[in-house]
């Protein structure tokens, strides 16, 4: 098990723990966070979009040209912007920190 810190837009911090394998994305939404995913993990839509805390950042494999080319896409992008349904979680990512930006919507809960 590895555990995971989201920071919410208010600051508010909501840790879990996930198995290794799992991605980011499902253990944010399996916590009521409003990551939607709208492509289900394909790479087409930026609704999974996160910040990663400069520290982790550095310990992510480099993001691939299609999910930088949705980045681009994202609201509230920063340096440290990844997609959650790209990141794997391993053992090197225990204790992992992101943020969810401020313009995260999840539309299904509305």
């Amino acid at each position: 098990m590895v555990k995971v810190c989201f920071v919410t837009a208010d600051g508010g911090r909501v840790e879990r723990e996930a198995a290794v394998g799992e991605v980011m994305l499902a253990v944010a939404q399996a916590a009521g966070l409003p990551l939607e995913g709208t492509c289900e993990g394909q790479m087409a839509c930026s609704t999974c979009h996160v910040i990663v805390t400069p520290e982790w950042f550095a310990k992510l494999p480099t993001a691939a040209a299609d999910e930088e080319d949705m980045l681009d896409l994202a609201a509230d992008v920063a340096r440290t912007s990844r997609l959650s349904c790209q990141i794997v979680l391993s053992d090197a990512l225990d204790g992992i920190e992101v943020r969810i930006p401020g313009e995260s919507r999840d539309m299904q809960r509305r």
